[in-house]
């Protein structure tokens, strides 16, 4: 598993108009070749009546899988532009197909790889790309005479706290980046002189804008 990568949120679109033609852009996070697969037939159901759907994803932790498909444009005029957007922003687990409705206009090769590309583009900021991180799950268990001080310094130091239980002991179930736990666990042993149990609690994934920065995430 990757410690960090980056998708799309679940689903979005966006479109624009050039030379009267209509381009739409959706976008879907897919997992497997058959979602995206399932996802492209259902824009092209939608837009039956549509000059072209026009379709790229790329998939995988290593983008093992990368297509393209110009749905009857000039070959490399749409797909292949439109992937290029997805390997260039490194999105993984991403689908996008852009739909045309003629306008009357002949764009050129040059004037339809610029149009389904920015269309892509549009697409993608629409509906906002996320940067999934792979979090390592700890359970710190601490006597109530710590809770205060504990919890203070977790919050200050904007660690993310899932939940905290309260039975016998104080549980506090944390988040922490993988790279950081060590130095995590050192710094809970300095503050409580060692007065604390540690449970790796498995690994999960959380998802922050992208722009976001958070510290300790």
């Amino acid at each position: 598993m990757k410690d960090q990568y980056f998708t799309v949120n679940l689903h979005g679109q966006g479109e624009q108009l050039i030379q009267k033609s209509r381009f739409i852009g959706y976008v879907r996070r897919v997992e497997t070749e058959e979602q995206a697969q399932t996802f492209i037939q259902e824009i092209k159901k939608k837009h039956h009546d549509a000059t072209h759907n026009c379709s790229a994803y790329m998939i995988g932790e290593q983008n093992q899988i990368q297509k393209a498909n110009d749905d009857g444009e000039p070959s490399g005029t749409a797909g292949v532009p439109m992937l290029e957007v997805l390997k260039k922003k490194d999105l993984k687990d991403t689908a996008v197909v852009v739909t045309r409705y003629f306008g009357g206009i002949k764009l050129g090769a040059g004037g339809l790889i610029r149009a389904y590309s920015s269309t892509t583009s549009i697409a993608l900021n629409e509906t906002g790309i996320v940067q999934r991180k792979l979090m390592q799950k700890i359970k710190l268990t601490v006597d109530y005479a710590l809770l205060g001080k504990v919890e203070n310094e977790l919050r200050n130091a904007a660690y993310r706290i899932e939940t905290i239980d309260y039975l016998a002991h104080v549980t506090f179930h944390v988040l922490v980046t993988m790279s950081r736990v060590a130095d995590f666990q050192a710094w809970i042993i300095n503050m409580t002189s060692n007065q604390v149990v540690f449970d790796l609690d498995g690994e999960k994934y959380i998802e922050i804008p992208a722009r976001k920065k958070e510290e300790n995430l």
